[in-house]
Formats: C-alpha cells, structure tokens, sequence
C-alpha cells in the first residue's frame, strides 16, 4: 500500500511551467503526483526518481483516448488532470519527445482557454461592481457602518465580498497570464518547463472564508428572546422601575405576545465577532390612576436599553455617535450633547418633554438608554452608572 501525501500546491494554477518544475522536484524526493485539486495535489511516496511533467491545455476538460493513446507511444503516461490542464509524465532518462514540438501550434491550444477566462474575468467583475454596490447601501446609506458592523449580520457578507473580490482579481491575473503566455509561444518562445516555484498562500484567504460561513449560524445558536421578569435580573440592563422610583408602578397588560415572550416586556441576548456580548430590552409600565399631563391617558412609561460590550475600545466612540443616528430621530445629532462626568469616559444626554436619552461608554462598554416618561433625567444616568460596574 503506498503512503498517500498532500501538498499544498505552490502557485495559481494556470501558471504551467511552475507547475512541472514542482512535480518535477517532488518526484526526485520521491513523492509521484496522484491527483490535482484546488488548492492541494495528492503525491503517492515512493522511490526517487528524475522524471519530466509536462501540462497540456484542453477547453473541453475532457481529452481523447486517442490522444492520450498517441502521447503514451512518445513516451508520456498520463497522470491526472485538473479542470482544463491535463498532466503527463516520462521518465527524463527515456528523453521523449515534447508534446508540441512547436510552440506556436501550442499557442493555438490555449486559444478557447484564453477566451473562456476572458469570460469569466468579465462576468466575476459584472458581479463584483453589483456586491460592491449592495454592501455600500448597506454599510453607509443610514451613515451608521460602526453600528452595522458591530451587528454582526454584515459581516460575513463583506468577507464573501472581499473573497468574490479576490475572485475577479485572480480571474483577470489568469486571463492575462494566459494571454502572455500565447503571445510567447506565437513568437517561438517555449514554455520555461524549471520556472521557479514557490510557495503559495491563497489557501489561508480561502479557508478564512470559509471559517466565516459559520458566523450567521453562531449567532443563530446564542441569539435568545425572554419575557423581562418583573423582578431583578442579574444583567447589565437598567429597569423601569429603578429609574421611576415609584410603589405605584405596576406591569399592564401584554401589548403583544408571540412565541410566549411578551415583546413590550423583553430581553434580547446576541452576539457578534465585535461584540460579543449584546442585550436590547422593552420593558413598559403603568401607574394606576395617574395621568399623562397632556390628559392623553393613563401614565404608561416606558424603557428602551441596549448594551454593547466590544471587542476593541476604540469603537466606542464611533458606536456612540451612530447609536445617535440610528435612534436619535427625529431630533438631529446637534440636540444630543456630550456632558462630563466622572464614572464614563463619555456621556451624551438629550431631553425633550417626557423623553430622555442616555448614550454612556466606559471602557469596552457602551449603554444607551431611551426613557419616556417623568423620572428625571439623573435617575437614568445613575442606574446606567451602576450596571457598568458588570464590565
């Protein structure tokens, strides 16, 4: 039984010469190409031995028997093949003839290729200015790419993007690889069959990728939605009721239920590569027998908070300015001012008639707080002060 071994193959694939030259030199260490994939060739181990590769060219993936038949009686066995290239071996002691003996018919071979990577590079860039133009809405056309990133949803998007990117590069460095390669044979330049090789580590950029992929279903998998209990909860979120500070305040009625989680009243966990701990929460209230002052009805605050803890500090800052964006409607960012205290390393206020933000970041933390109701704007600022003591 022969001892199978990967290698990682040393560069792109349509570069020819780099490829012979590398089975060349792995045949002298005893290692005899098997099979061919994207990024890695299988080598059967074996006795060294000095042998000669040699690739030719078929659009049709497919090469005939005859053919193959016909290069065998000149001394070249067939090995493998690898989407359009077709390798051969023969012993270098046996000093066979080259499969094309002229360059420039070996030139005509790569004609259909040449085209067909034309092709591909024209189409993956077609696609490629359409991604481009999707993720750009999607990242700036609210002005909140800080806030999207840290999402999460995004992000495996815009590494699909960048590898799709990659793509449309490679497409054009093949095509034109091709192209030069054509114009060398057409002009009596042979193929350099000992090009240097090296190694090549496109490899990691794919498996990153794909390393991504998994993203969305980790989010899947950590994303939860509870009724907020009425009680105390040990999470970093500020309540309605530490903020009203009233007996009186009581839960109404479930506004809306769906999935036995009474959405007026919930708590949300996510998560994402940037922020790995997330939570947003409703919670609602009613005090019997009181009033709005606008005689509207019965006095129902209500509470918004949502907690960011952030993988880097330095995305506090921008995180804050698009929370204000994002949420901050339909006062503009000038009605939201940056106040000093102590316990943050910044602290953005707003107040309008019965309504109160609180944007605070300390640290890798950022809280925000939207409040309707009558507590005094303190009240929120002191409860966001005490669940940042959770980081």
């Amino acid at each position: 039984m022969y001892k199978k071994v990967y290698k990682l193959r040393p560069s792109d694939y349509w570069r020819i010469g780099e490829h012979e030259s590398w089975f060349k030199d792995l045949a002298a260490q005893g290692l005899h190409l098997k099979k061919m994939g994207i990024h890695f060739a299988q080598f059967v181990k074996g006795e060294p031995k000095n042998m000669r590769y040699r690739i030719d060219v078929s659009i049709k993936k497919k090469i005939s028997p005859e053919q193959i038949q016909l290069y065998k009686e000149s001394g070249w066995e067939y090995v493998t093949r690898f989407q359009f290239f077709h390798v051969f071996s023969s012993p270098a002691e046996l000093d066979a003839p080259e499969l094309h003996t002229d360059p420039a018919e070996q030139a005509y071979t790569l004609k259909e290729l040449d085209k067909k990577l034309t092709m591909n590079a024209v189409f993956i860039a077609v696609a490629m200015v359409a991604i481009i133009g999707m993720m750009f809405s999607i990242w700036f056309l609210d002005g909140t790419p800080t806030f999207v990133m840290i999402d999460g949803g995004i992000m495996q998007q815009t590494i699909l993007s960048f590898f799709i990117g990659y793509l449309a590069y490679t497409s054009f460095q093949a095509s034109r690889s091709i192209r030069a390669l054509r114009k060398d044979l057409v002009e009596g330049k042979p193929i350099n069959h000992h090009a240097s090789w090296k190694k090549n580590y496109s490899f990691l950029f794919t498996f990153i990728v794909g390393l991504s992929a998994i993203i969305p279903f980790v989010q899947l998998a950590k994303m939860e939605t509870n009724t907020l209990p009425e009680g105390d909860i040990d999470l970093p979120i500020v309540r309605l009721a530490d903020v009203e500070q009233n007996p009186e305040l009581i839960r109404g009625k479930p506004s809306y239920m769906s999935d036995n989680v009474d959405w007026g009243n919930r708590y949300s966990y996510d998560w994402s590569p940037l922020a790995p701990v997330q939570y947003e929460t409703d919670e609602t209230g009613v005090v019997p027998g009181e009033m709005w002052k606008d005689g509207s009805g019965e006095y129902s605050p209500s509470l918004t908070t949502r907690v960011f803890q952030l993988r880097f500090q330095s995305m506090a800052d921008s995180l804050v300015s698009d929370l204000i964006k994002r949420y901050g409607f339909p006062f503009s960012q000038e009605d939201f001012v940056e106040t000093k205290h102590p316990s943050f390393d910044q602290l953005i206020v707003h107040e309008e008639e019965h309504r109160k933000d609180v944007i605070a970041a300390k640290g890798k933390a950022v809280i925000h707080v939207q409040y309707f109701g009558y507590a005094d704007i303190d009240s929120v600022i002191k409860n966001i002060e005490e669940k940042m003591e959770f980081f």
